[in-house]
């Protein structure tokens, strides 16, 4: 992939990071549960990271960060971290399993696809990020799953 096709690639990731960092930050907020909002902020973080870093990928290359990516990315996180919110604690977490899916699926893709040494680190750093959020919640849905049970 030659620097254009990248930073388009790189723009992409960009405006999804942003999306998520404001749609942890939004439900960590709104959750009543201590552990689990601590866990949406600590996510929040790790993806403000991602954001910063993949912008510093950007600069480096020659392009600049996508503007639109973060007014968009900032609207829709803290619409959809609301509307998620709002539908119950385990459809949150499966929307948010969806969103680190989408994005583990395409970080693999761009690793084998762009070849390129410069990018790597980066991108299998927010890459393990990103499935060791998923796992995370896929494993707090079980938790969640078995405390249900209990009750009944």
């Amino acid at each position: 992939m030659n620097n254009q096709e990248v930073i388009a690639k790189l723009n992409w990731f960009y405006s999804l990071e942003v999306h998520q960092v404001d749609i942890y930050k939004t439900q960590s907020n709104l959750v009543n549960d201590e552990y689990l909002s601590r866990a949406l902020r600590k996510f929040s973080d790790i993806e403000q990271t991602h954001v910063e870093n993949i912008a510093r990928l950007i600069e480096r290359l020659g392009g600049t960060p996508t503007v639109i990516g973060e007014v968009v990315g900032e609207i829709f996180g803290k619409i959809s971290g609301r509307i998620v919110t709002i539908t119950g604690l385990e459809n949150q977490l499966k929307f948010n399993i969806a969103l680190e899916k989408k994005a583990m699926e395409d970080y693999k893709d761009l690793i084998l696809k762009a070849g390129r040494e410069d990018i790597f680190e980066t991108l299998w750093n927010n890459l393990l990020d990103e499935d060791l959020h998923t796992a995370w919640m896929v494993n707090k849905i079980e938790e969640l799953a078995k405390n249900q049970s209990l009750k009944v």
